[in-house]
């Protein structure tokens, strides 16, 4: 085994290679044996393909290691022998309580707006209130409220799910999905946007964001109509309004109570203030750099009255050296470095492109306000980390930030969050750069960077900002990873995150062992004190290589 396979199962960032004869020791909380090491399994790595695919499997061999050949062979052969993994770790009693969500099943309403085995789900909740969760985070589909007639919302589901909520004293965060739900990686249902919609949608597909070759993407409606009376009459902006209004109107209670604590306002795919750039229904595969999605008539039109107002009306395209979904920044002409992306035109094509997701997040979190007067709202940014190590960082440009080496992308959003006193809610804080390197280096991705540029540019604005973990988490390497950025070493203005919301409630994480390891989690971001820092939860045997 190679030793860079050994960190790709192990994730050690926190090891240090001493010299022979000495110990060495990292920690994980699900032990596996070194038969399962030596195969390249590991048990906390989680499902990898949200944004990653997954993981490359290896068989390295561990012949010519530069550090330890034979006390490595000396270890695989004792298959049967368990390890003890231990590294040090901060210790967060006393320090300031960071709030702990839970993000309920996709599918926790059905299509018939009931609650789905409410039995089974009430006892989940009492597991996670046993370890002082303060809440839960439920999406409430506008495909399934709003599903069959404009402006007829069935919010019955939502009605029972939110009593057992507060019956065991939970918080309630709700996120208004105005997105599909099924497109991606780690959905397991499928909930269209509302039929009526889709029937305008037939007629005029012009409604969904478009790539270059003519490929709709039906994940959400396009920023293009949301002035445009094109919804049975009513603008896209009209729409979602109507739709947060009556939400407020029908659970008045539960905000009068408190029991909701905030609103996050889906602004695009996934939820996310972003273009649906990499969809996984065209073909797009991790680390492609994704494709412009601006070639709806409505948006093409926009396109071109900017350039006209600029004064070249020949640049009222889109870019044509861009390449494909699954392309590399330096196999194309626009995002090479040197590329295109940094010409004249290329920066009055970007500049428009994200002018365009900024203008609709502050058309939306507008109506947001007016809805919820009083009440905290949140937007959701995506953490596009791959290429990130690039001049271009080619994915966030198709992805609507504007983002290269040269330019700071995410001020700008920061500061229109600001204006509405909208909170923002960023992903991938558990990822390290080390693992993504290892698993995919030709990516050049760099998540803790990435991670640190988007939460300074916020806490620059002077705006809350809360985070979610972009993938499935068990390990206690991860739940560090959270707790470091939710909690920044020796920060002179002690910044910490306002609230984190784990992804997702599931019968995994209810395993015993898991359990216990989240239940430990929650305590260090409340800022209690645990016992074992450092240590595993049970008795293990050092390893030692000689």
């Amino acid at each position: 085994m190679a030793i860079s396979s050994i960190h790709t199962v192990l994730f050690p960032v926190s090891v240090k290679l001493v010299a022979p004869a000495a110990r060495v020791s990292v920690q994980r909380s699900l032990p596996f044996s070194v038969r399962e090491w030596r195969r390249g399994v590991s048990s906390m790595s989680g499902d990898k393909s949200l944004v990653f695919a997954k993981a490359k499997q290896r068989e390295d061999s561990v012949e010519n290691h530069p550090i330890a050949e034979d006390s490595i062979d000396q270890l695989v052969d004792e298959e049967e022998e368990e390890e003890s993994l231990h590294f040090d770790e901060r210790d967060f009693a006393g320090t300031a309580c960071v709030p702990v969500y839970v993000m309920l099943p996709l599918g926790v309403i059905d299509m018939n707006s009931e609650v789905v085995e409410p039995e089974v789900l009430l006892d989940h909740l009492r597991t996670l209130k046993s370890v002082n969760v303060d809440g839960v985070m439920v999406d409430c589909w506008w495909g399934i409220v709003e599903a069959h007639t404009p402006q007829v919302y069935n919010w019955s589901g939502y009605k029972k799910l939110f009593n057992m909520i507060r019956q065991l004293g939970l918080k309630i965060q709700v996120v208004m999905s105005f997105h599909e739900c099924g497109g991606n990686v780690g959905d397991d249902v499928h909930i269209q946007l509302p039929e009526w919609v889709r029937e305008i949608g037939q007629t005029n597909p012009d409604i969904y964001f478009t790539d270059r070759a003519g490929m709709r993407n039906s994940e959400c409606l396009t920023w293009g109509i949301d002035k445009q009376r094109v919804l049975r009459g009513r603008t896209a902006l009209e729409v979602y309004f109507d739709y947060m209004r009556s939400f407020r109107v029908e659970f008045d209670e539960f905000f009068e109570e408190k029991i909701i604590t905030e609103i996050e306002v889906g602004l695009g795919p996934c939820g996310e203030l972003r273009y649906p750039s990499y969809p996984a229904q065209h073909g797009w595969k991790y680390p492609g750099i994704g494709e412009f999605q601006c070639y709806d008539k409505y948006l093409m039109r926009s396109l071109k009255e900017a350039a006209e107002v600029r004064g070249h009306s020949f640049w009222g395209r889109g870019p044509d050296n861009t390449e494909s979904y699954n392309s590399t920044p330096h196999g194309t002409g626009f995002f090479r470095d040197g590329g295109d992306y940094d010409s004249y035109y290329g920066r009055f094509f970007l500049n428009w492109y994200s002018r365009v997701l900024i203008d609709h997040g502050d058309r939306v979190l507008s109506m947001a306000n007016l809805a919820f007067e009083g009440i905290c709202i949140a937007a959701k940014l995506s953490g596009i980390h791959w290429w990130y190590k690039t001049a271009s960082h080619a994915a966030e440009l198709t992805a609507g930030f504007y983002n290269p080496s040269n330019r700071d992308g995410y001020g700008p959003i920061a500061a229109m969050l600001k204006k509405h006193d909208a909170a923002l809610n960023f992903t991938c804080v558990e990822l390290r750069t080390l693992a993504q390197h290892e698993d995919f280096p030709e990516a050049l991705a760099d998540p803790e960077g990435l991670v640190w540029q988007v939460l300074n540019a916020a806490w620059d604005a002077n705006i809350p900002v809360a985070s979610e973990n972009a993938l499935p988490c068990y390990d206690r390497e991860g739940y560090n990873k959270i707790l470091e950025n939710a909690k920044p070493l020796n920060d002179p203005d002690g910044r910490h995150l306002s609230c984190f919301t784990y992804l997702r409630l599931n019968t995994t994480l209810l395993e015993s062992e898991n359990f216990v390891e989240f239940e430990r989690f929650v305590k260090r971001m409340h800022g209690e004190a645990v016992s074992d820092l450092g240590l595993l939860p049970r008795t293990t045997q050092e390893t030692k290589l000689e």
